[in-house]
């Protein structure tokens, strides 16, 4: 599924936190946050009729269903686990012919013939959260347990998931079928992911040894050398060269969006724009990682992950007429789904570290409401969606302020301003009083009152905006008309 994701470790936020965070970009599925505590035995997967059986003793967790699952499957899309351990998956990526010619996806075929039986198809999207985030107790152990599974069924897709803790983040990406690979993003630096298969250095020695900052399937190395996949010259070893793509479709589709993400962070660190940049919207070898020059907050991952080429001849909304007005996907893009900044505090008591600053609809517009996860419910704002449109939920209310204020964007853009720093301030101010009363107190017990206070101080905002929002599109409808027109 095509999405945008971004990591940043804990040297390099503002506070200290671990954050992991992606833009689901589906295909306007109805989403809820709900968190699940009846976790069942025997997994059976929609799309690839897989059935998987799962250990024992499953922790609680957050998880961001499709509202309809009965016919694609669950898509739990991210989730925090009891032991603050946070999930997000998955970031489709990229693959080569070379690739898939010797490691094929395992794809589900139905029978052709009556007596015979189906074969299922490896683990996809759809299940890897269910799978794996209940049974983990911290970033390194859910590389170990997905690889587990990845090369005992195989995968159907390319993906690329991520997995942190109060202390570490690791990425992982799907090789072929059953192959995989997975890197500890460094304390002090971000990583940015834009649908491509996207490490760009990879140590062997460390992955089939002390597993520091590296790992991997058992077969990849031998993979690797038996089909000649290595592209590289020279002794360091570029897995983007050897596993992922190199098309022309990279080059509007994908590569852009890494180039305006790391523009955004590093701006003076290399040269962006004009004939001599370091990189361009177009470079297949943008960093993977970078130590950005200044810290990174919240708001910042969320701005990010909004955005569609402010500042520059790409942006589809700019008044301005010019042929590259909309030439590259947007990362705030209209088909997202859920967003959700996945933040391990390690500052304050582990009952209250763990925050899910969740969004709904297309980023360009939504904001974040920022709820604690360890919980038994979460508000009825988030979690009650059904398909019906209603703006009383917040999926449905985000969905709507986008939709109104994208046909009037000029006008409506400073009610979106406002909405979004208001809803910023906000969300920081309701944490803050609440983290400091249950600190004080030393008793956690006002979790879901503070979620519940904070999703109705949300929904008042966003209410409050979007009235504004709609009354601007109705001022400026096609059937108006005043006698001073003519």
């Amino acid at each position: 599924m095509p999405c945008t994701t971004i990591l940043v470790g804990k040297k390099a936020s503002y506070d200290g936190s671990t954050m992991i965070a992606r833009n689901d970009d589906g295909r306007f599925d109805t989403k809820k946050l709900v968190v699940v505590h009846n976790q069942p035995k025997k997994y059976v997967s929609k799309i690839a009729h897989l059935e998987i059986e799962l250990p024992d003793n499953p922790l609680s967790y957050t998880s961001t269903p499709n509202v309809t699952t009965d016919k694609a499957g669950i898509w739990a899309a991210n989730g925090i686990n009891s032991e603050n351990v946070a999930m997000t998956a998955t970031e489709t990526i990229t693959s080569n012919a070379l690739v898939l010619g010797a490691d094929p996806y395992v794809v589900y075929k139905k029978a052709e013939k009556r007596g015979q039986k189906d074969i299922p198809g490896g683990l996809g999207e759809e299940d890897l959260v269910v799978v794996t985030l209940p049974y983990i107790h911290s970033a390194r152990e859910g590389v170990i347990r997905l690889g587990q599974l990845l090369e005992k069924y195989g995968t159907y897709e390319p993906n690329g998931i991520a997995f942190s803790d109060k202390d570490e983040i690791w990425w992982l990406e799907t090789i072929g079928g059953h192959n995989w690979m997975a890197r500890r993003v460094k304390d002090d630096e971000y990583v940015i992911m834009p649908n491509q298969l996207g490490i760009d250095y990879f140590d062997f020695e460390d992955a089939y040894g002390e597993q520091k900052e590296f790992m991997c399937s058992k077969g990849l190395k031998e993979l690797t050398e038996k089909y000649h996949l290595n592209l590289n010259q020279g002794d360091k070893f570029n897995p983007r060269l050897a596993y992922g793509s190199h098309s022309d479709a990279d080059h509007v589709y994908n590569t852009p969006r890494a180039w305006y993400m790391a523009r955004f962070f590093n701006p003076r660190t290399y040269k962006w724009d004009g004939c001599n940049a370091d990189f361009g919207p177009e470079s297949d070898d943008i960093p993977w990682s970078l130590v950005p020059e200044r810290k990174i907050t919240v708001e910042d991952v969320k701005y990010i992950l909004s955005s569609y080429y402010q500042g520059t001849p790409y942006n589809p909304y700019s008044a301005k007429d010019n042929p590259l007005k909309g030439k590259y996907r947007p990362i705030g893009i209209c088909r997202t789904d859920v967003m959700a900044i996945l933040q391990i505090r390690p500052y304050v008591p582990k009952e209250i570290a763990a925050v899910e600053w969740l969004c709904f609809g297309s980023n360009a517009f939504n904001v974040p409401l920022p709820l604690y996860t360890n919980v038994s419910r979460m508000p009825a704002y988030v979690s009650a969606t059904t398909e019906t449109v209603d703006s009383n939920n917040f999926y449905w209310a985000s969905r709507l302020f986008g939709a109104l204020a994208d046909a009037h964007f000029g006008t409506s853009v400073m009610f979106i301003e406002r909405y979004q720093n208001a809803v910023a301030a906000l969300g920081h101010k309701i944490l803050n009083e609440y983290d400091e009363k249950m600190i004080k107190a030393k008793k956690f017990d006002l979790l879901e009152e503070s979620n519940e206070v904070m999703a109705k101080a949300v929904k008042e905002e966003t209410n409050k905006y979007m009235k504004q929002v709609l009354l601007d599109a109705c001022a400026h409808m096609k059937n108006g008309y005043n006698r001073s027109d003519n």
